[in-house]
């Protein structure tokens, strides 16, 4: 099913980058040309989670039930969502396949996340304690193994090197890794209280997180619609400061280690990508449709 774009612009806007060095200029083009953003996946609450992938200048939808228990794959053409029965789920255009069982369902945050190559998921599982098991399991349902144990089981990411997964508490108390190699976990420094978890850098180093006061709302776990990025390194404690403009409201590491960062604007959002050392390579204007909805993916 297809809706319509309700206003003309081209997603890949690029834009004319001064730069002072040689190499800064070798450094963006490089990045700009070799894989370029070329589309996203956005999202909105109806009577259910309503998934868009933007392409070539056209949207195709996907809508899945659940309590806000999805996420859409890297690449943009299926969505994971939990049911009432706990059952894990992978739609694509018209198929439906249940996948796994014994996920949480009831807890909007419990969300499952997709490998950077869309093909395996990580889920939490039902348990009775603080922490969780997570299993992982591929995307028709074979190969199905549990990983370990977390306290970080809300809104999970996946590293790009397929190693890590972060999550934040269901108390928002902290982010917590699982190495999916070993079972063991580890709590991310620099971190007290979190209520989302966006995004790991492909080496599960630093990790994107909506960082909250302890006179904030923790919220009910759902996927926000915008939230004000912050990146720590897990190891150190450090945030790194986005050199980006303009009221930030979202970010997302793609899986060759660059930094997309999501700007709010009057009629329609921008995306900055950053390369790894933080330089501007690349920036696109959003449609003016998609301006109230999540951020998902970038294509």
């Amino acid at each position: 099913m297809r809706i319509r774009i309700l206003a003309v612009a081209a997603l890949l806007s690029p834009l004319a980058l001064p730069v002072a060095a040689a190499d800064a200029a070798t450094e963006a083009a490089t990045e700009a040309s070799t894989a370029p953003v070329s589309g996203a996946v956005f999202y909105r609450f109806t009577t259910k989670a309503d998934i868009y992938r933007y392409l070539g200048g056209k949207f195709t939808k996907t809508s899945v039930g659940g309590l806000g228990q999805f996420s859409a794959s890297p690449d943009g053409r299926k969505v994971a969502w939990v049911d009432q029965d706990s059952r894990l789920h992978v739609t694509e255009g018209r198929s439906d396949k249940v996948v796994a069982k014994n996920a949480i369902f009831g807890a909007p945050c419990a969300t499952p996340v997709w490998s950077a190559d869309s093909k395996r998921l990580a889920y939490p599982m039902t348990g009775t304690e603080a922490t969780a098991p997570i299993s992982v399991v591929n995307a028709d349902g074979t190969g199905l193994k549990k990983v370990g144990r977390t306290y970080g089981v809300c809104h999970l990411a996946w590293s790009a090197n397929g190693r890590y997964l972060a999550g934040y508490t269901g108390t928002t108390e902290g982010v917590h890794l699982l190495d999916v190699t070993t079972g063991k976990t580890r709590k991310a420094a620099g971190i007290k209280l979190a209520n989302h978890v966006q995004s790991l850098s492909p080496d599960g180093r630093k990790v994107i997180i909506r960082a909250i006061k302890p006179s904030d709302p923790g919220g009910d776990g759902a996927w926000p619609t915008w939230f004000r990025p912050t990146v720590v390194d897990t190891v150190t404690g450090a945030k790194l400061t986005i050199p980006v403009r303009g009221t930030l409201i979202g970010a997302i590491y793609l899986s060759d280690g660059r930094l997309a960062v999501r700007v709010k604007g009057a009629t329609r959002n921008t995306v900055v990508v950053l390369s790894k050392t933080l330089k501007p390579v690349q920036r696109f204007a959003e449609p003016a449709s998609v301006r109230a909805m999540g951020l998902l993916q970038l294509l």
